[in-house]
């Protein structure tokens, strides 16, 4: 692991809003984002009918409408208060808040969840975690892929064999190895 000694020392940054009185890159979007997002959720709370007559303290909607009014309450007091801060100028998105590793991963996790079904778990499961430990490991071919198929083997094993867990078969005919590997390790008795 590489640190930038221009923008980290080593050691984590937990500390909500970063640097004591600044304003991180994004927070402000971030902050509008939770605003418009509380608003549509009280929206939709609001639009919650009791069908057993008038909507009132004890209706279907009171719970989700105070707790969705609650949530734009404090999403916009943290709006306020995040406009009045200024911009922290030693730190960018790219770099500090949302790094290419990250974006890199959250693609790699929407193309799983949208492959898993028509193209199989064997498949997606090798492909992604070859990547994976391609770019966090940063060592050779052979050892990423033989370290990413035989862990893939192993979670296969026990998940498939011994839990019997159901995952997408997709392209690859899973039941003739589950039905081949039962065979081998039954020494071909049926």
């Amino acid at each position: 692991m590489r640190i930038d000694p221009d923008h980290h020392d080593g050691t984590s940054d937990a500390t909500p809003g970063g640097e004591q009185g600044k304003r991180r890159p994004g927070e402000l979007v971030f902050a509008g984002f939770l605003l418009l997002a509380s608003l549509y959720l009280t929206r939709d709370a609001w639009g919650i009918e009791n069908s057993f007559g008038p909507n009132g303290l004890s209706s279907p909607r009171s719970i989700p409408l105070a707790t969705t009014v609650v949530m734009v309450i404090s999403a916009a007091l943290v709006l306020f208060r995040t406009v009045r801060l200024p911009l922290d100028r030693s730190e960018t998105v790219m770099k500090d808040i949302l790094p290419w590793t990250v974006i890199l991963f959250v693609g790699l996790l929407v193309g799983y969840g949208v492959l898993l079904r028509p193209v199989g778990f064997l498949p997606v499961s090798a492909l992604f975690l070859i990547v994976a430990i391609k770019v966090l490991g940063r060592r050779g071919w052979p050892w990423t892929i033989g370290i990413a198929l035989l862990s893939l083997l192993i979670i296969w094993l026990i998940f498939r064999i011994v839990f019997s867990v159901l995952m997408p078969a997709g392209i690859v005919p899973e039941a003739e190895l589950v039905q081949a590997f039962r065979a081998l390790v039954s020494g071909g008795a049926q």
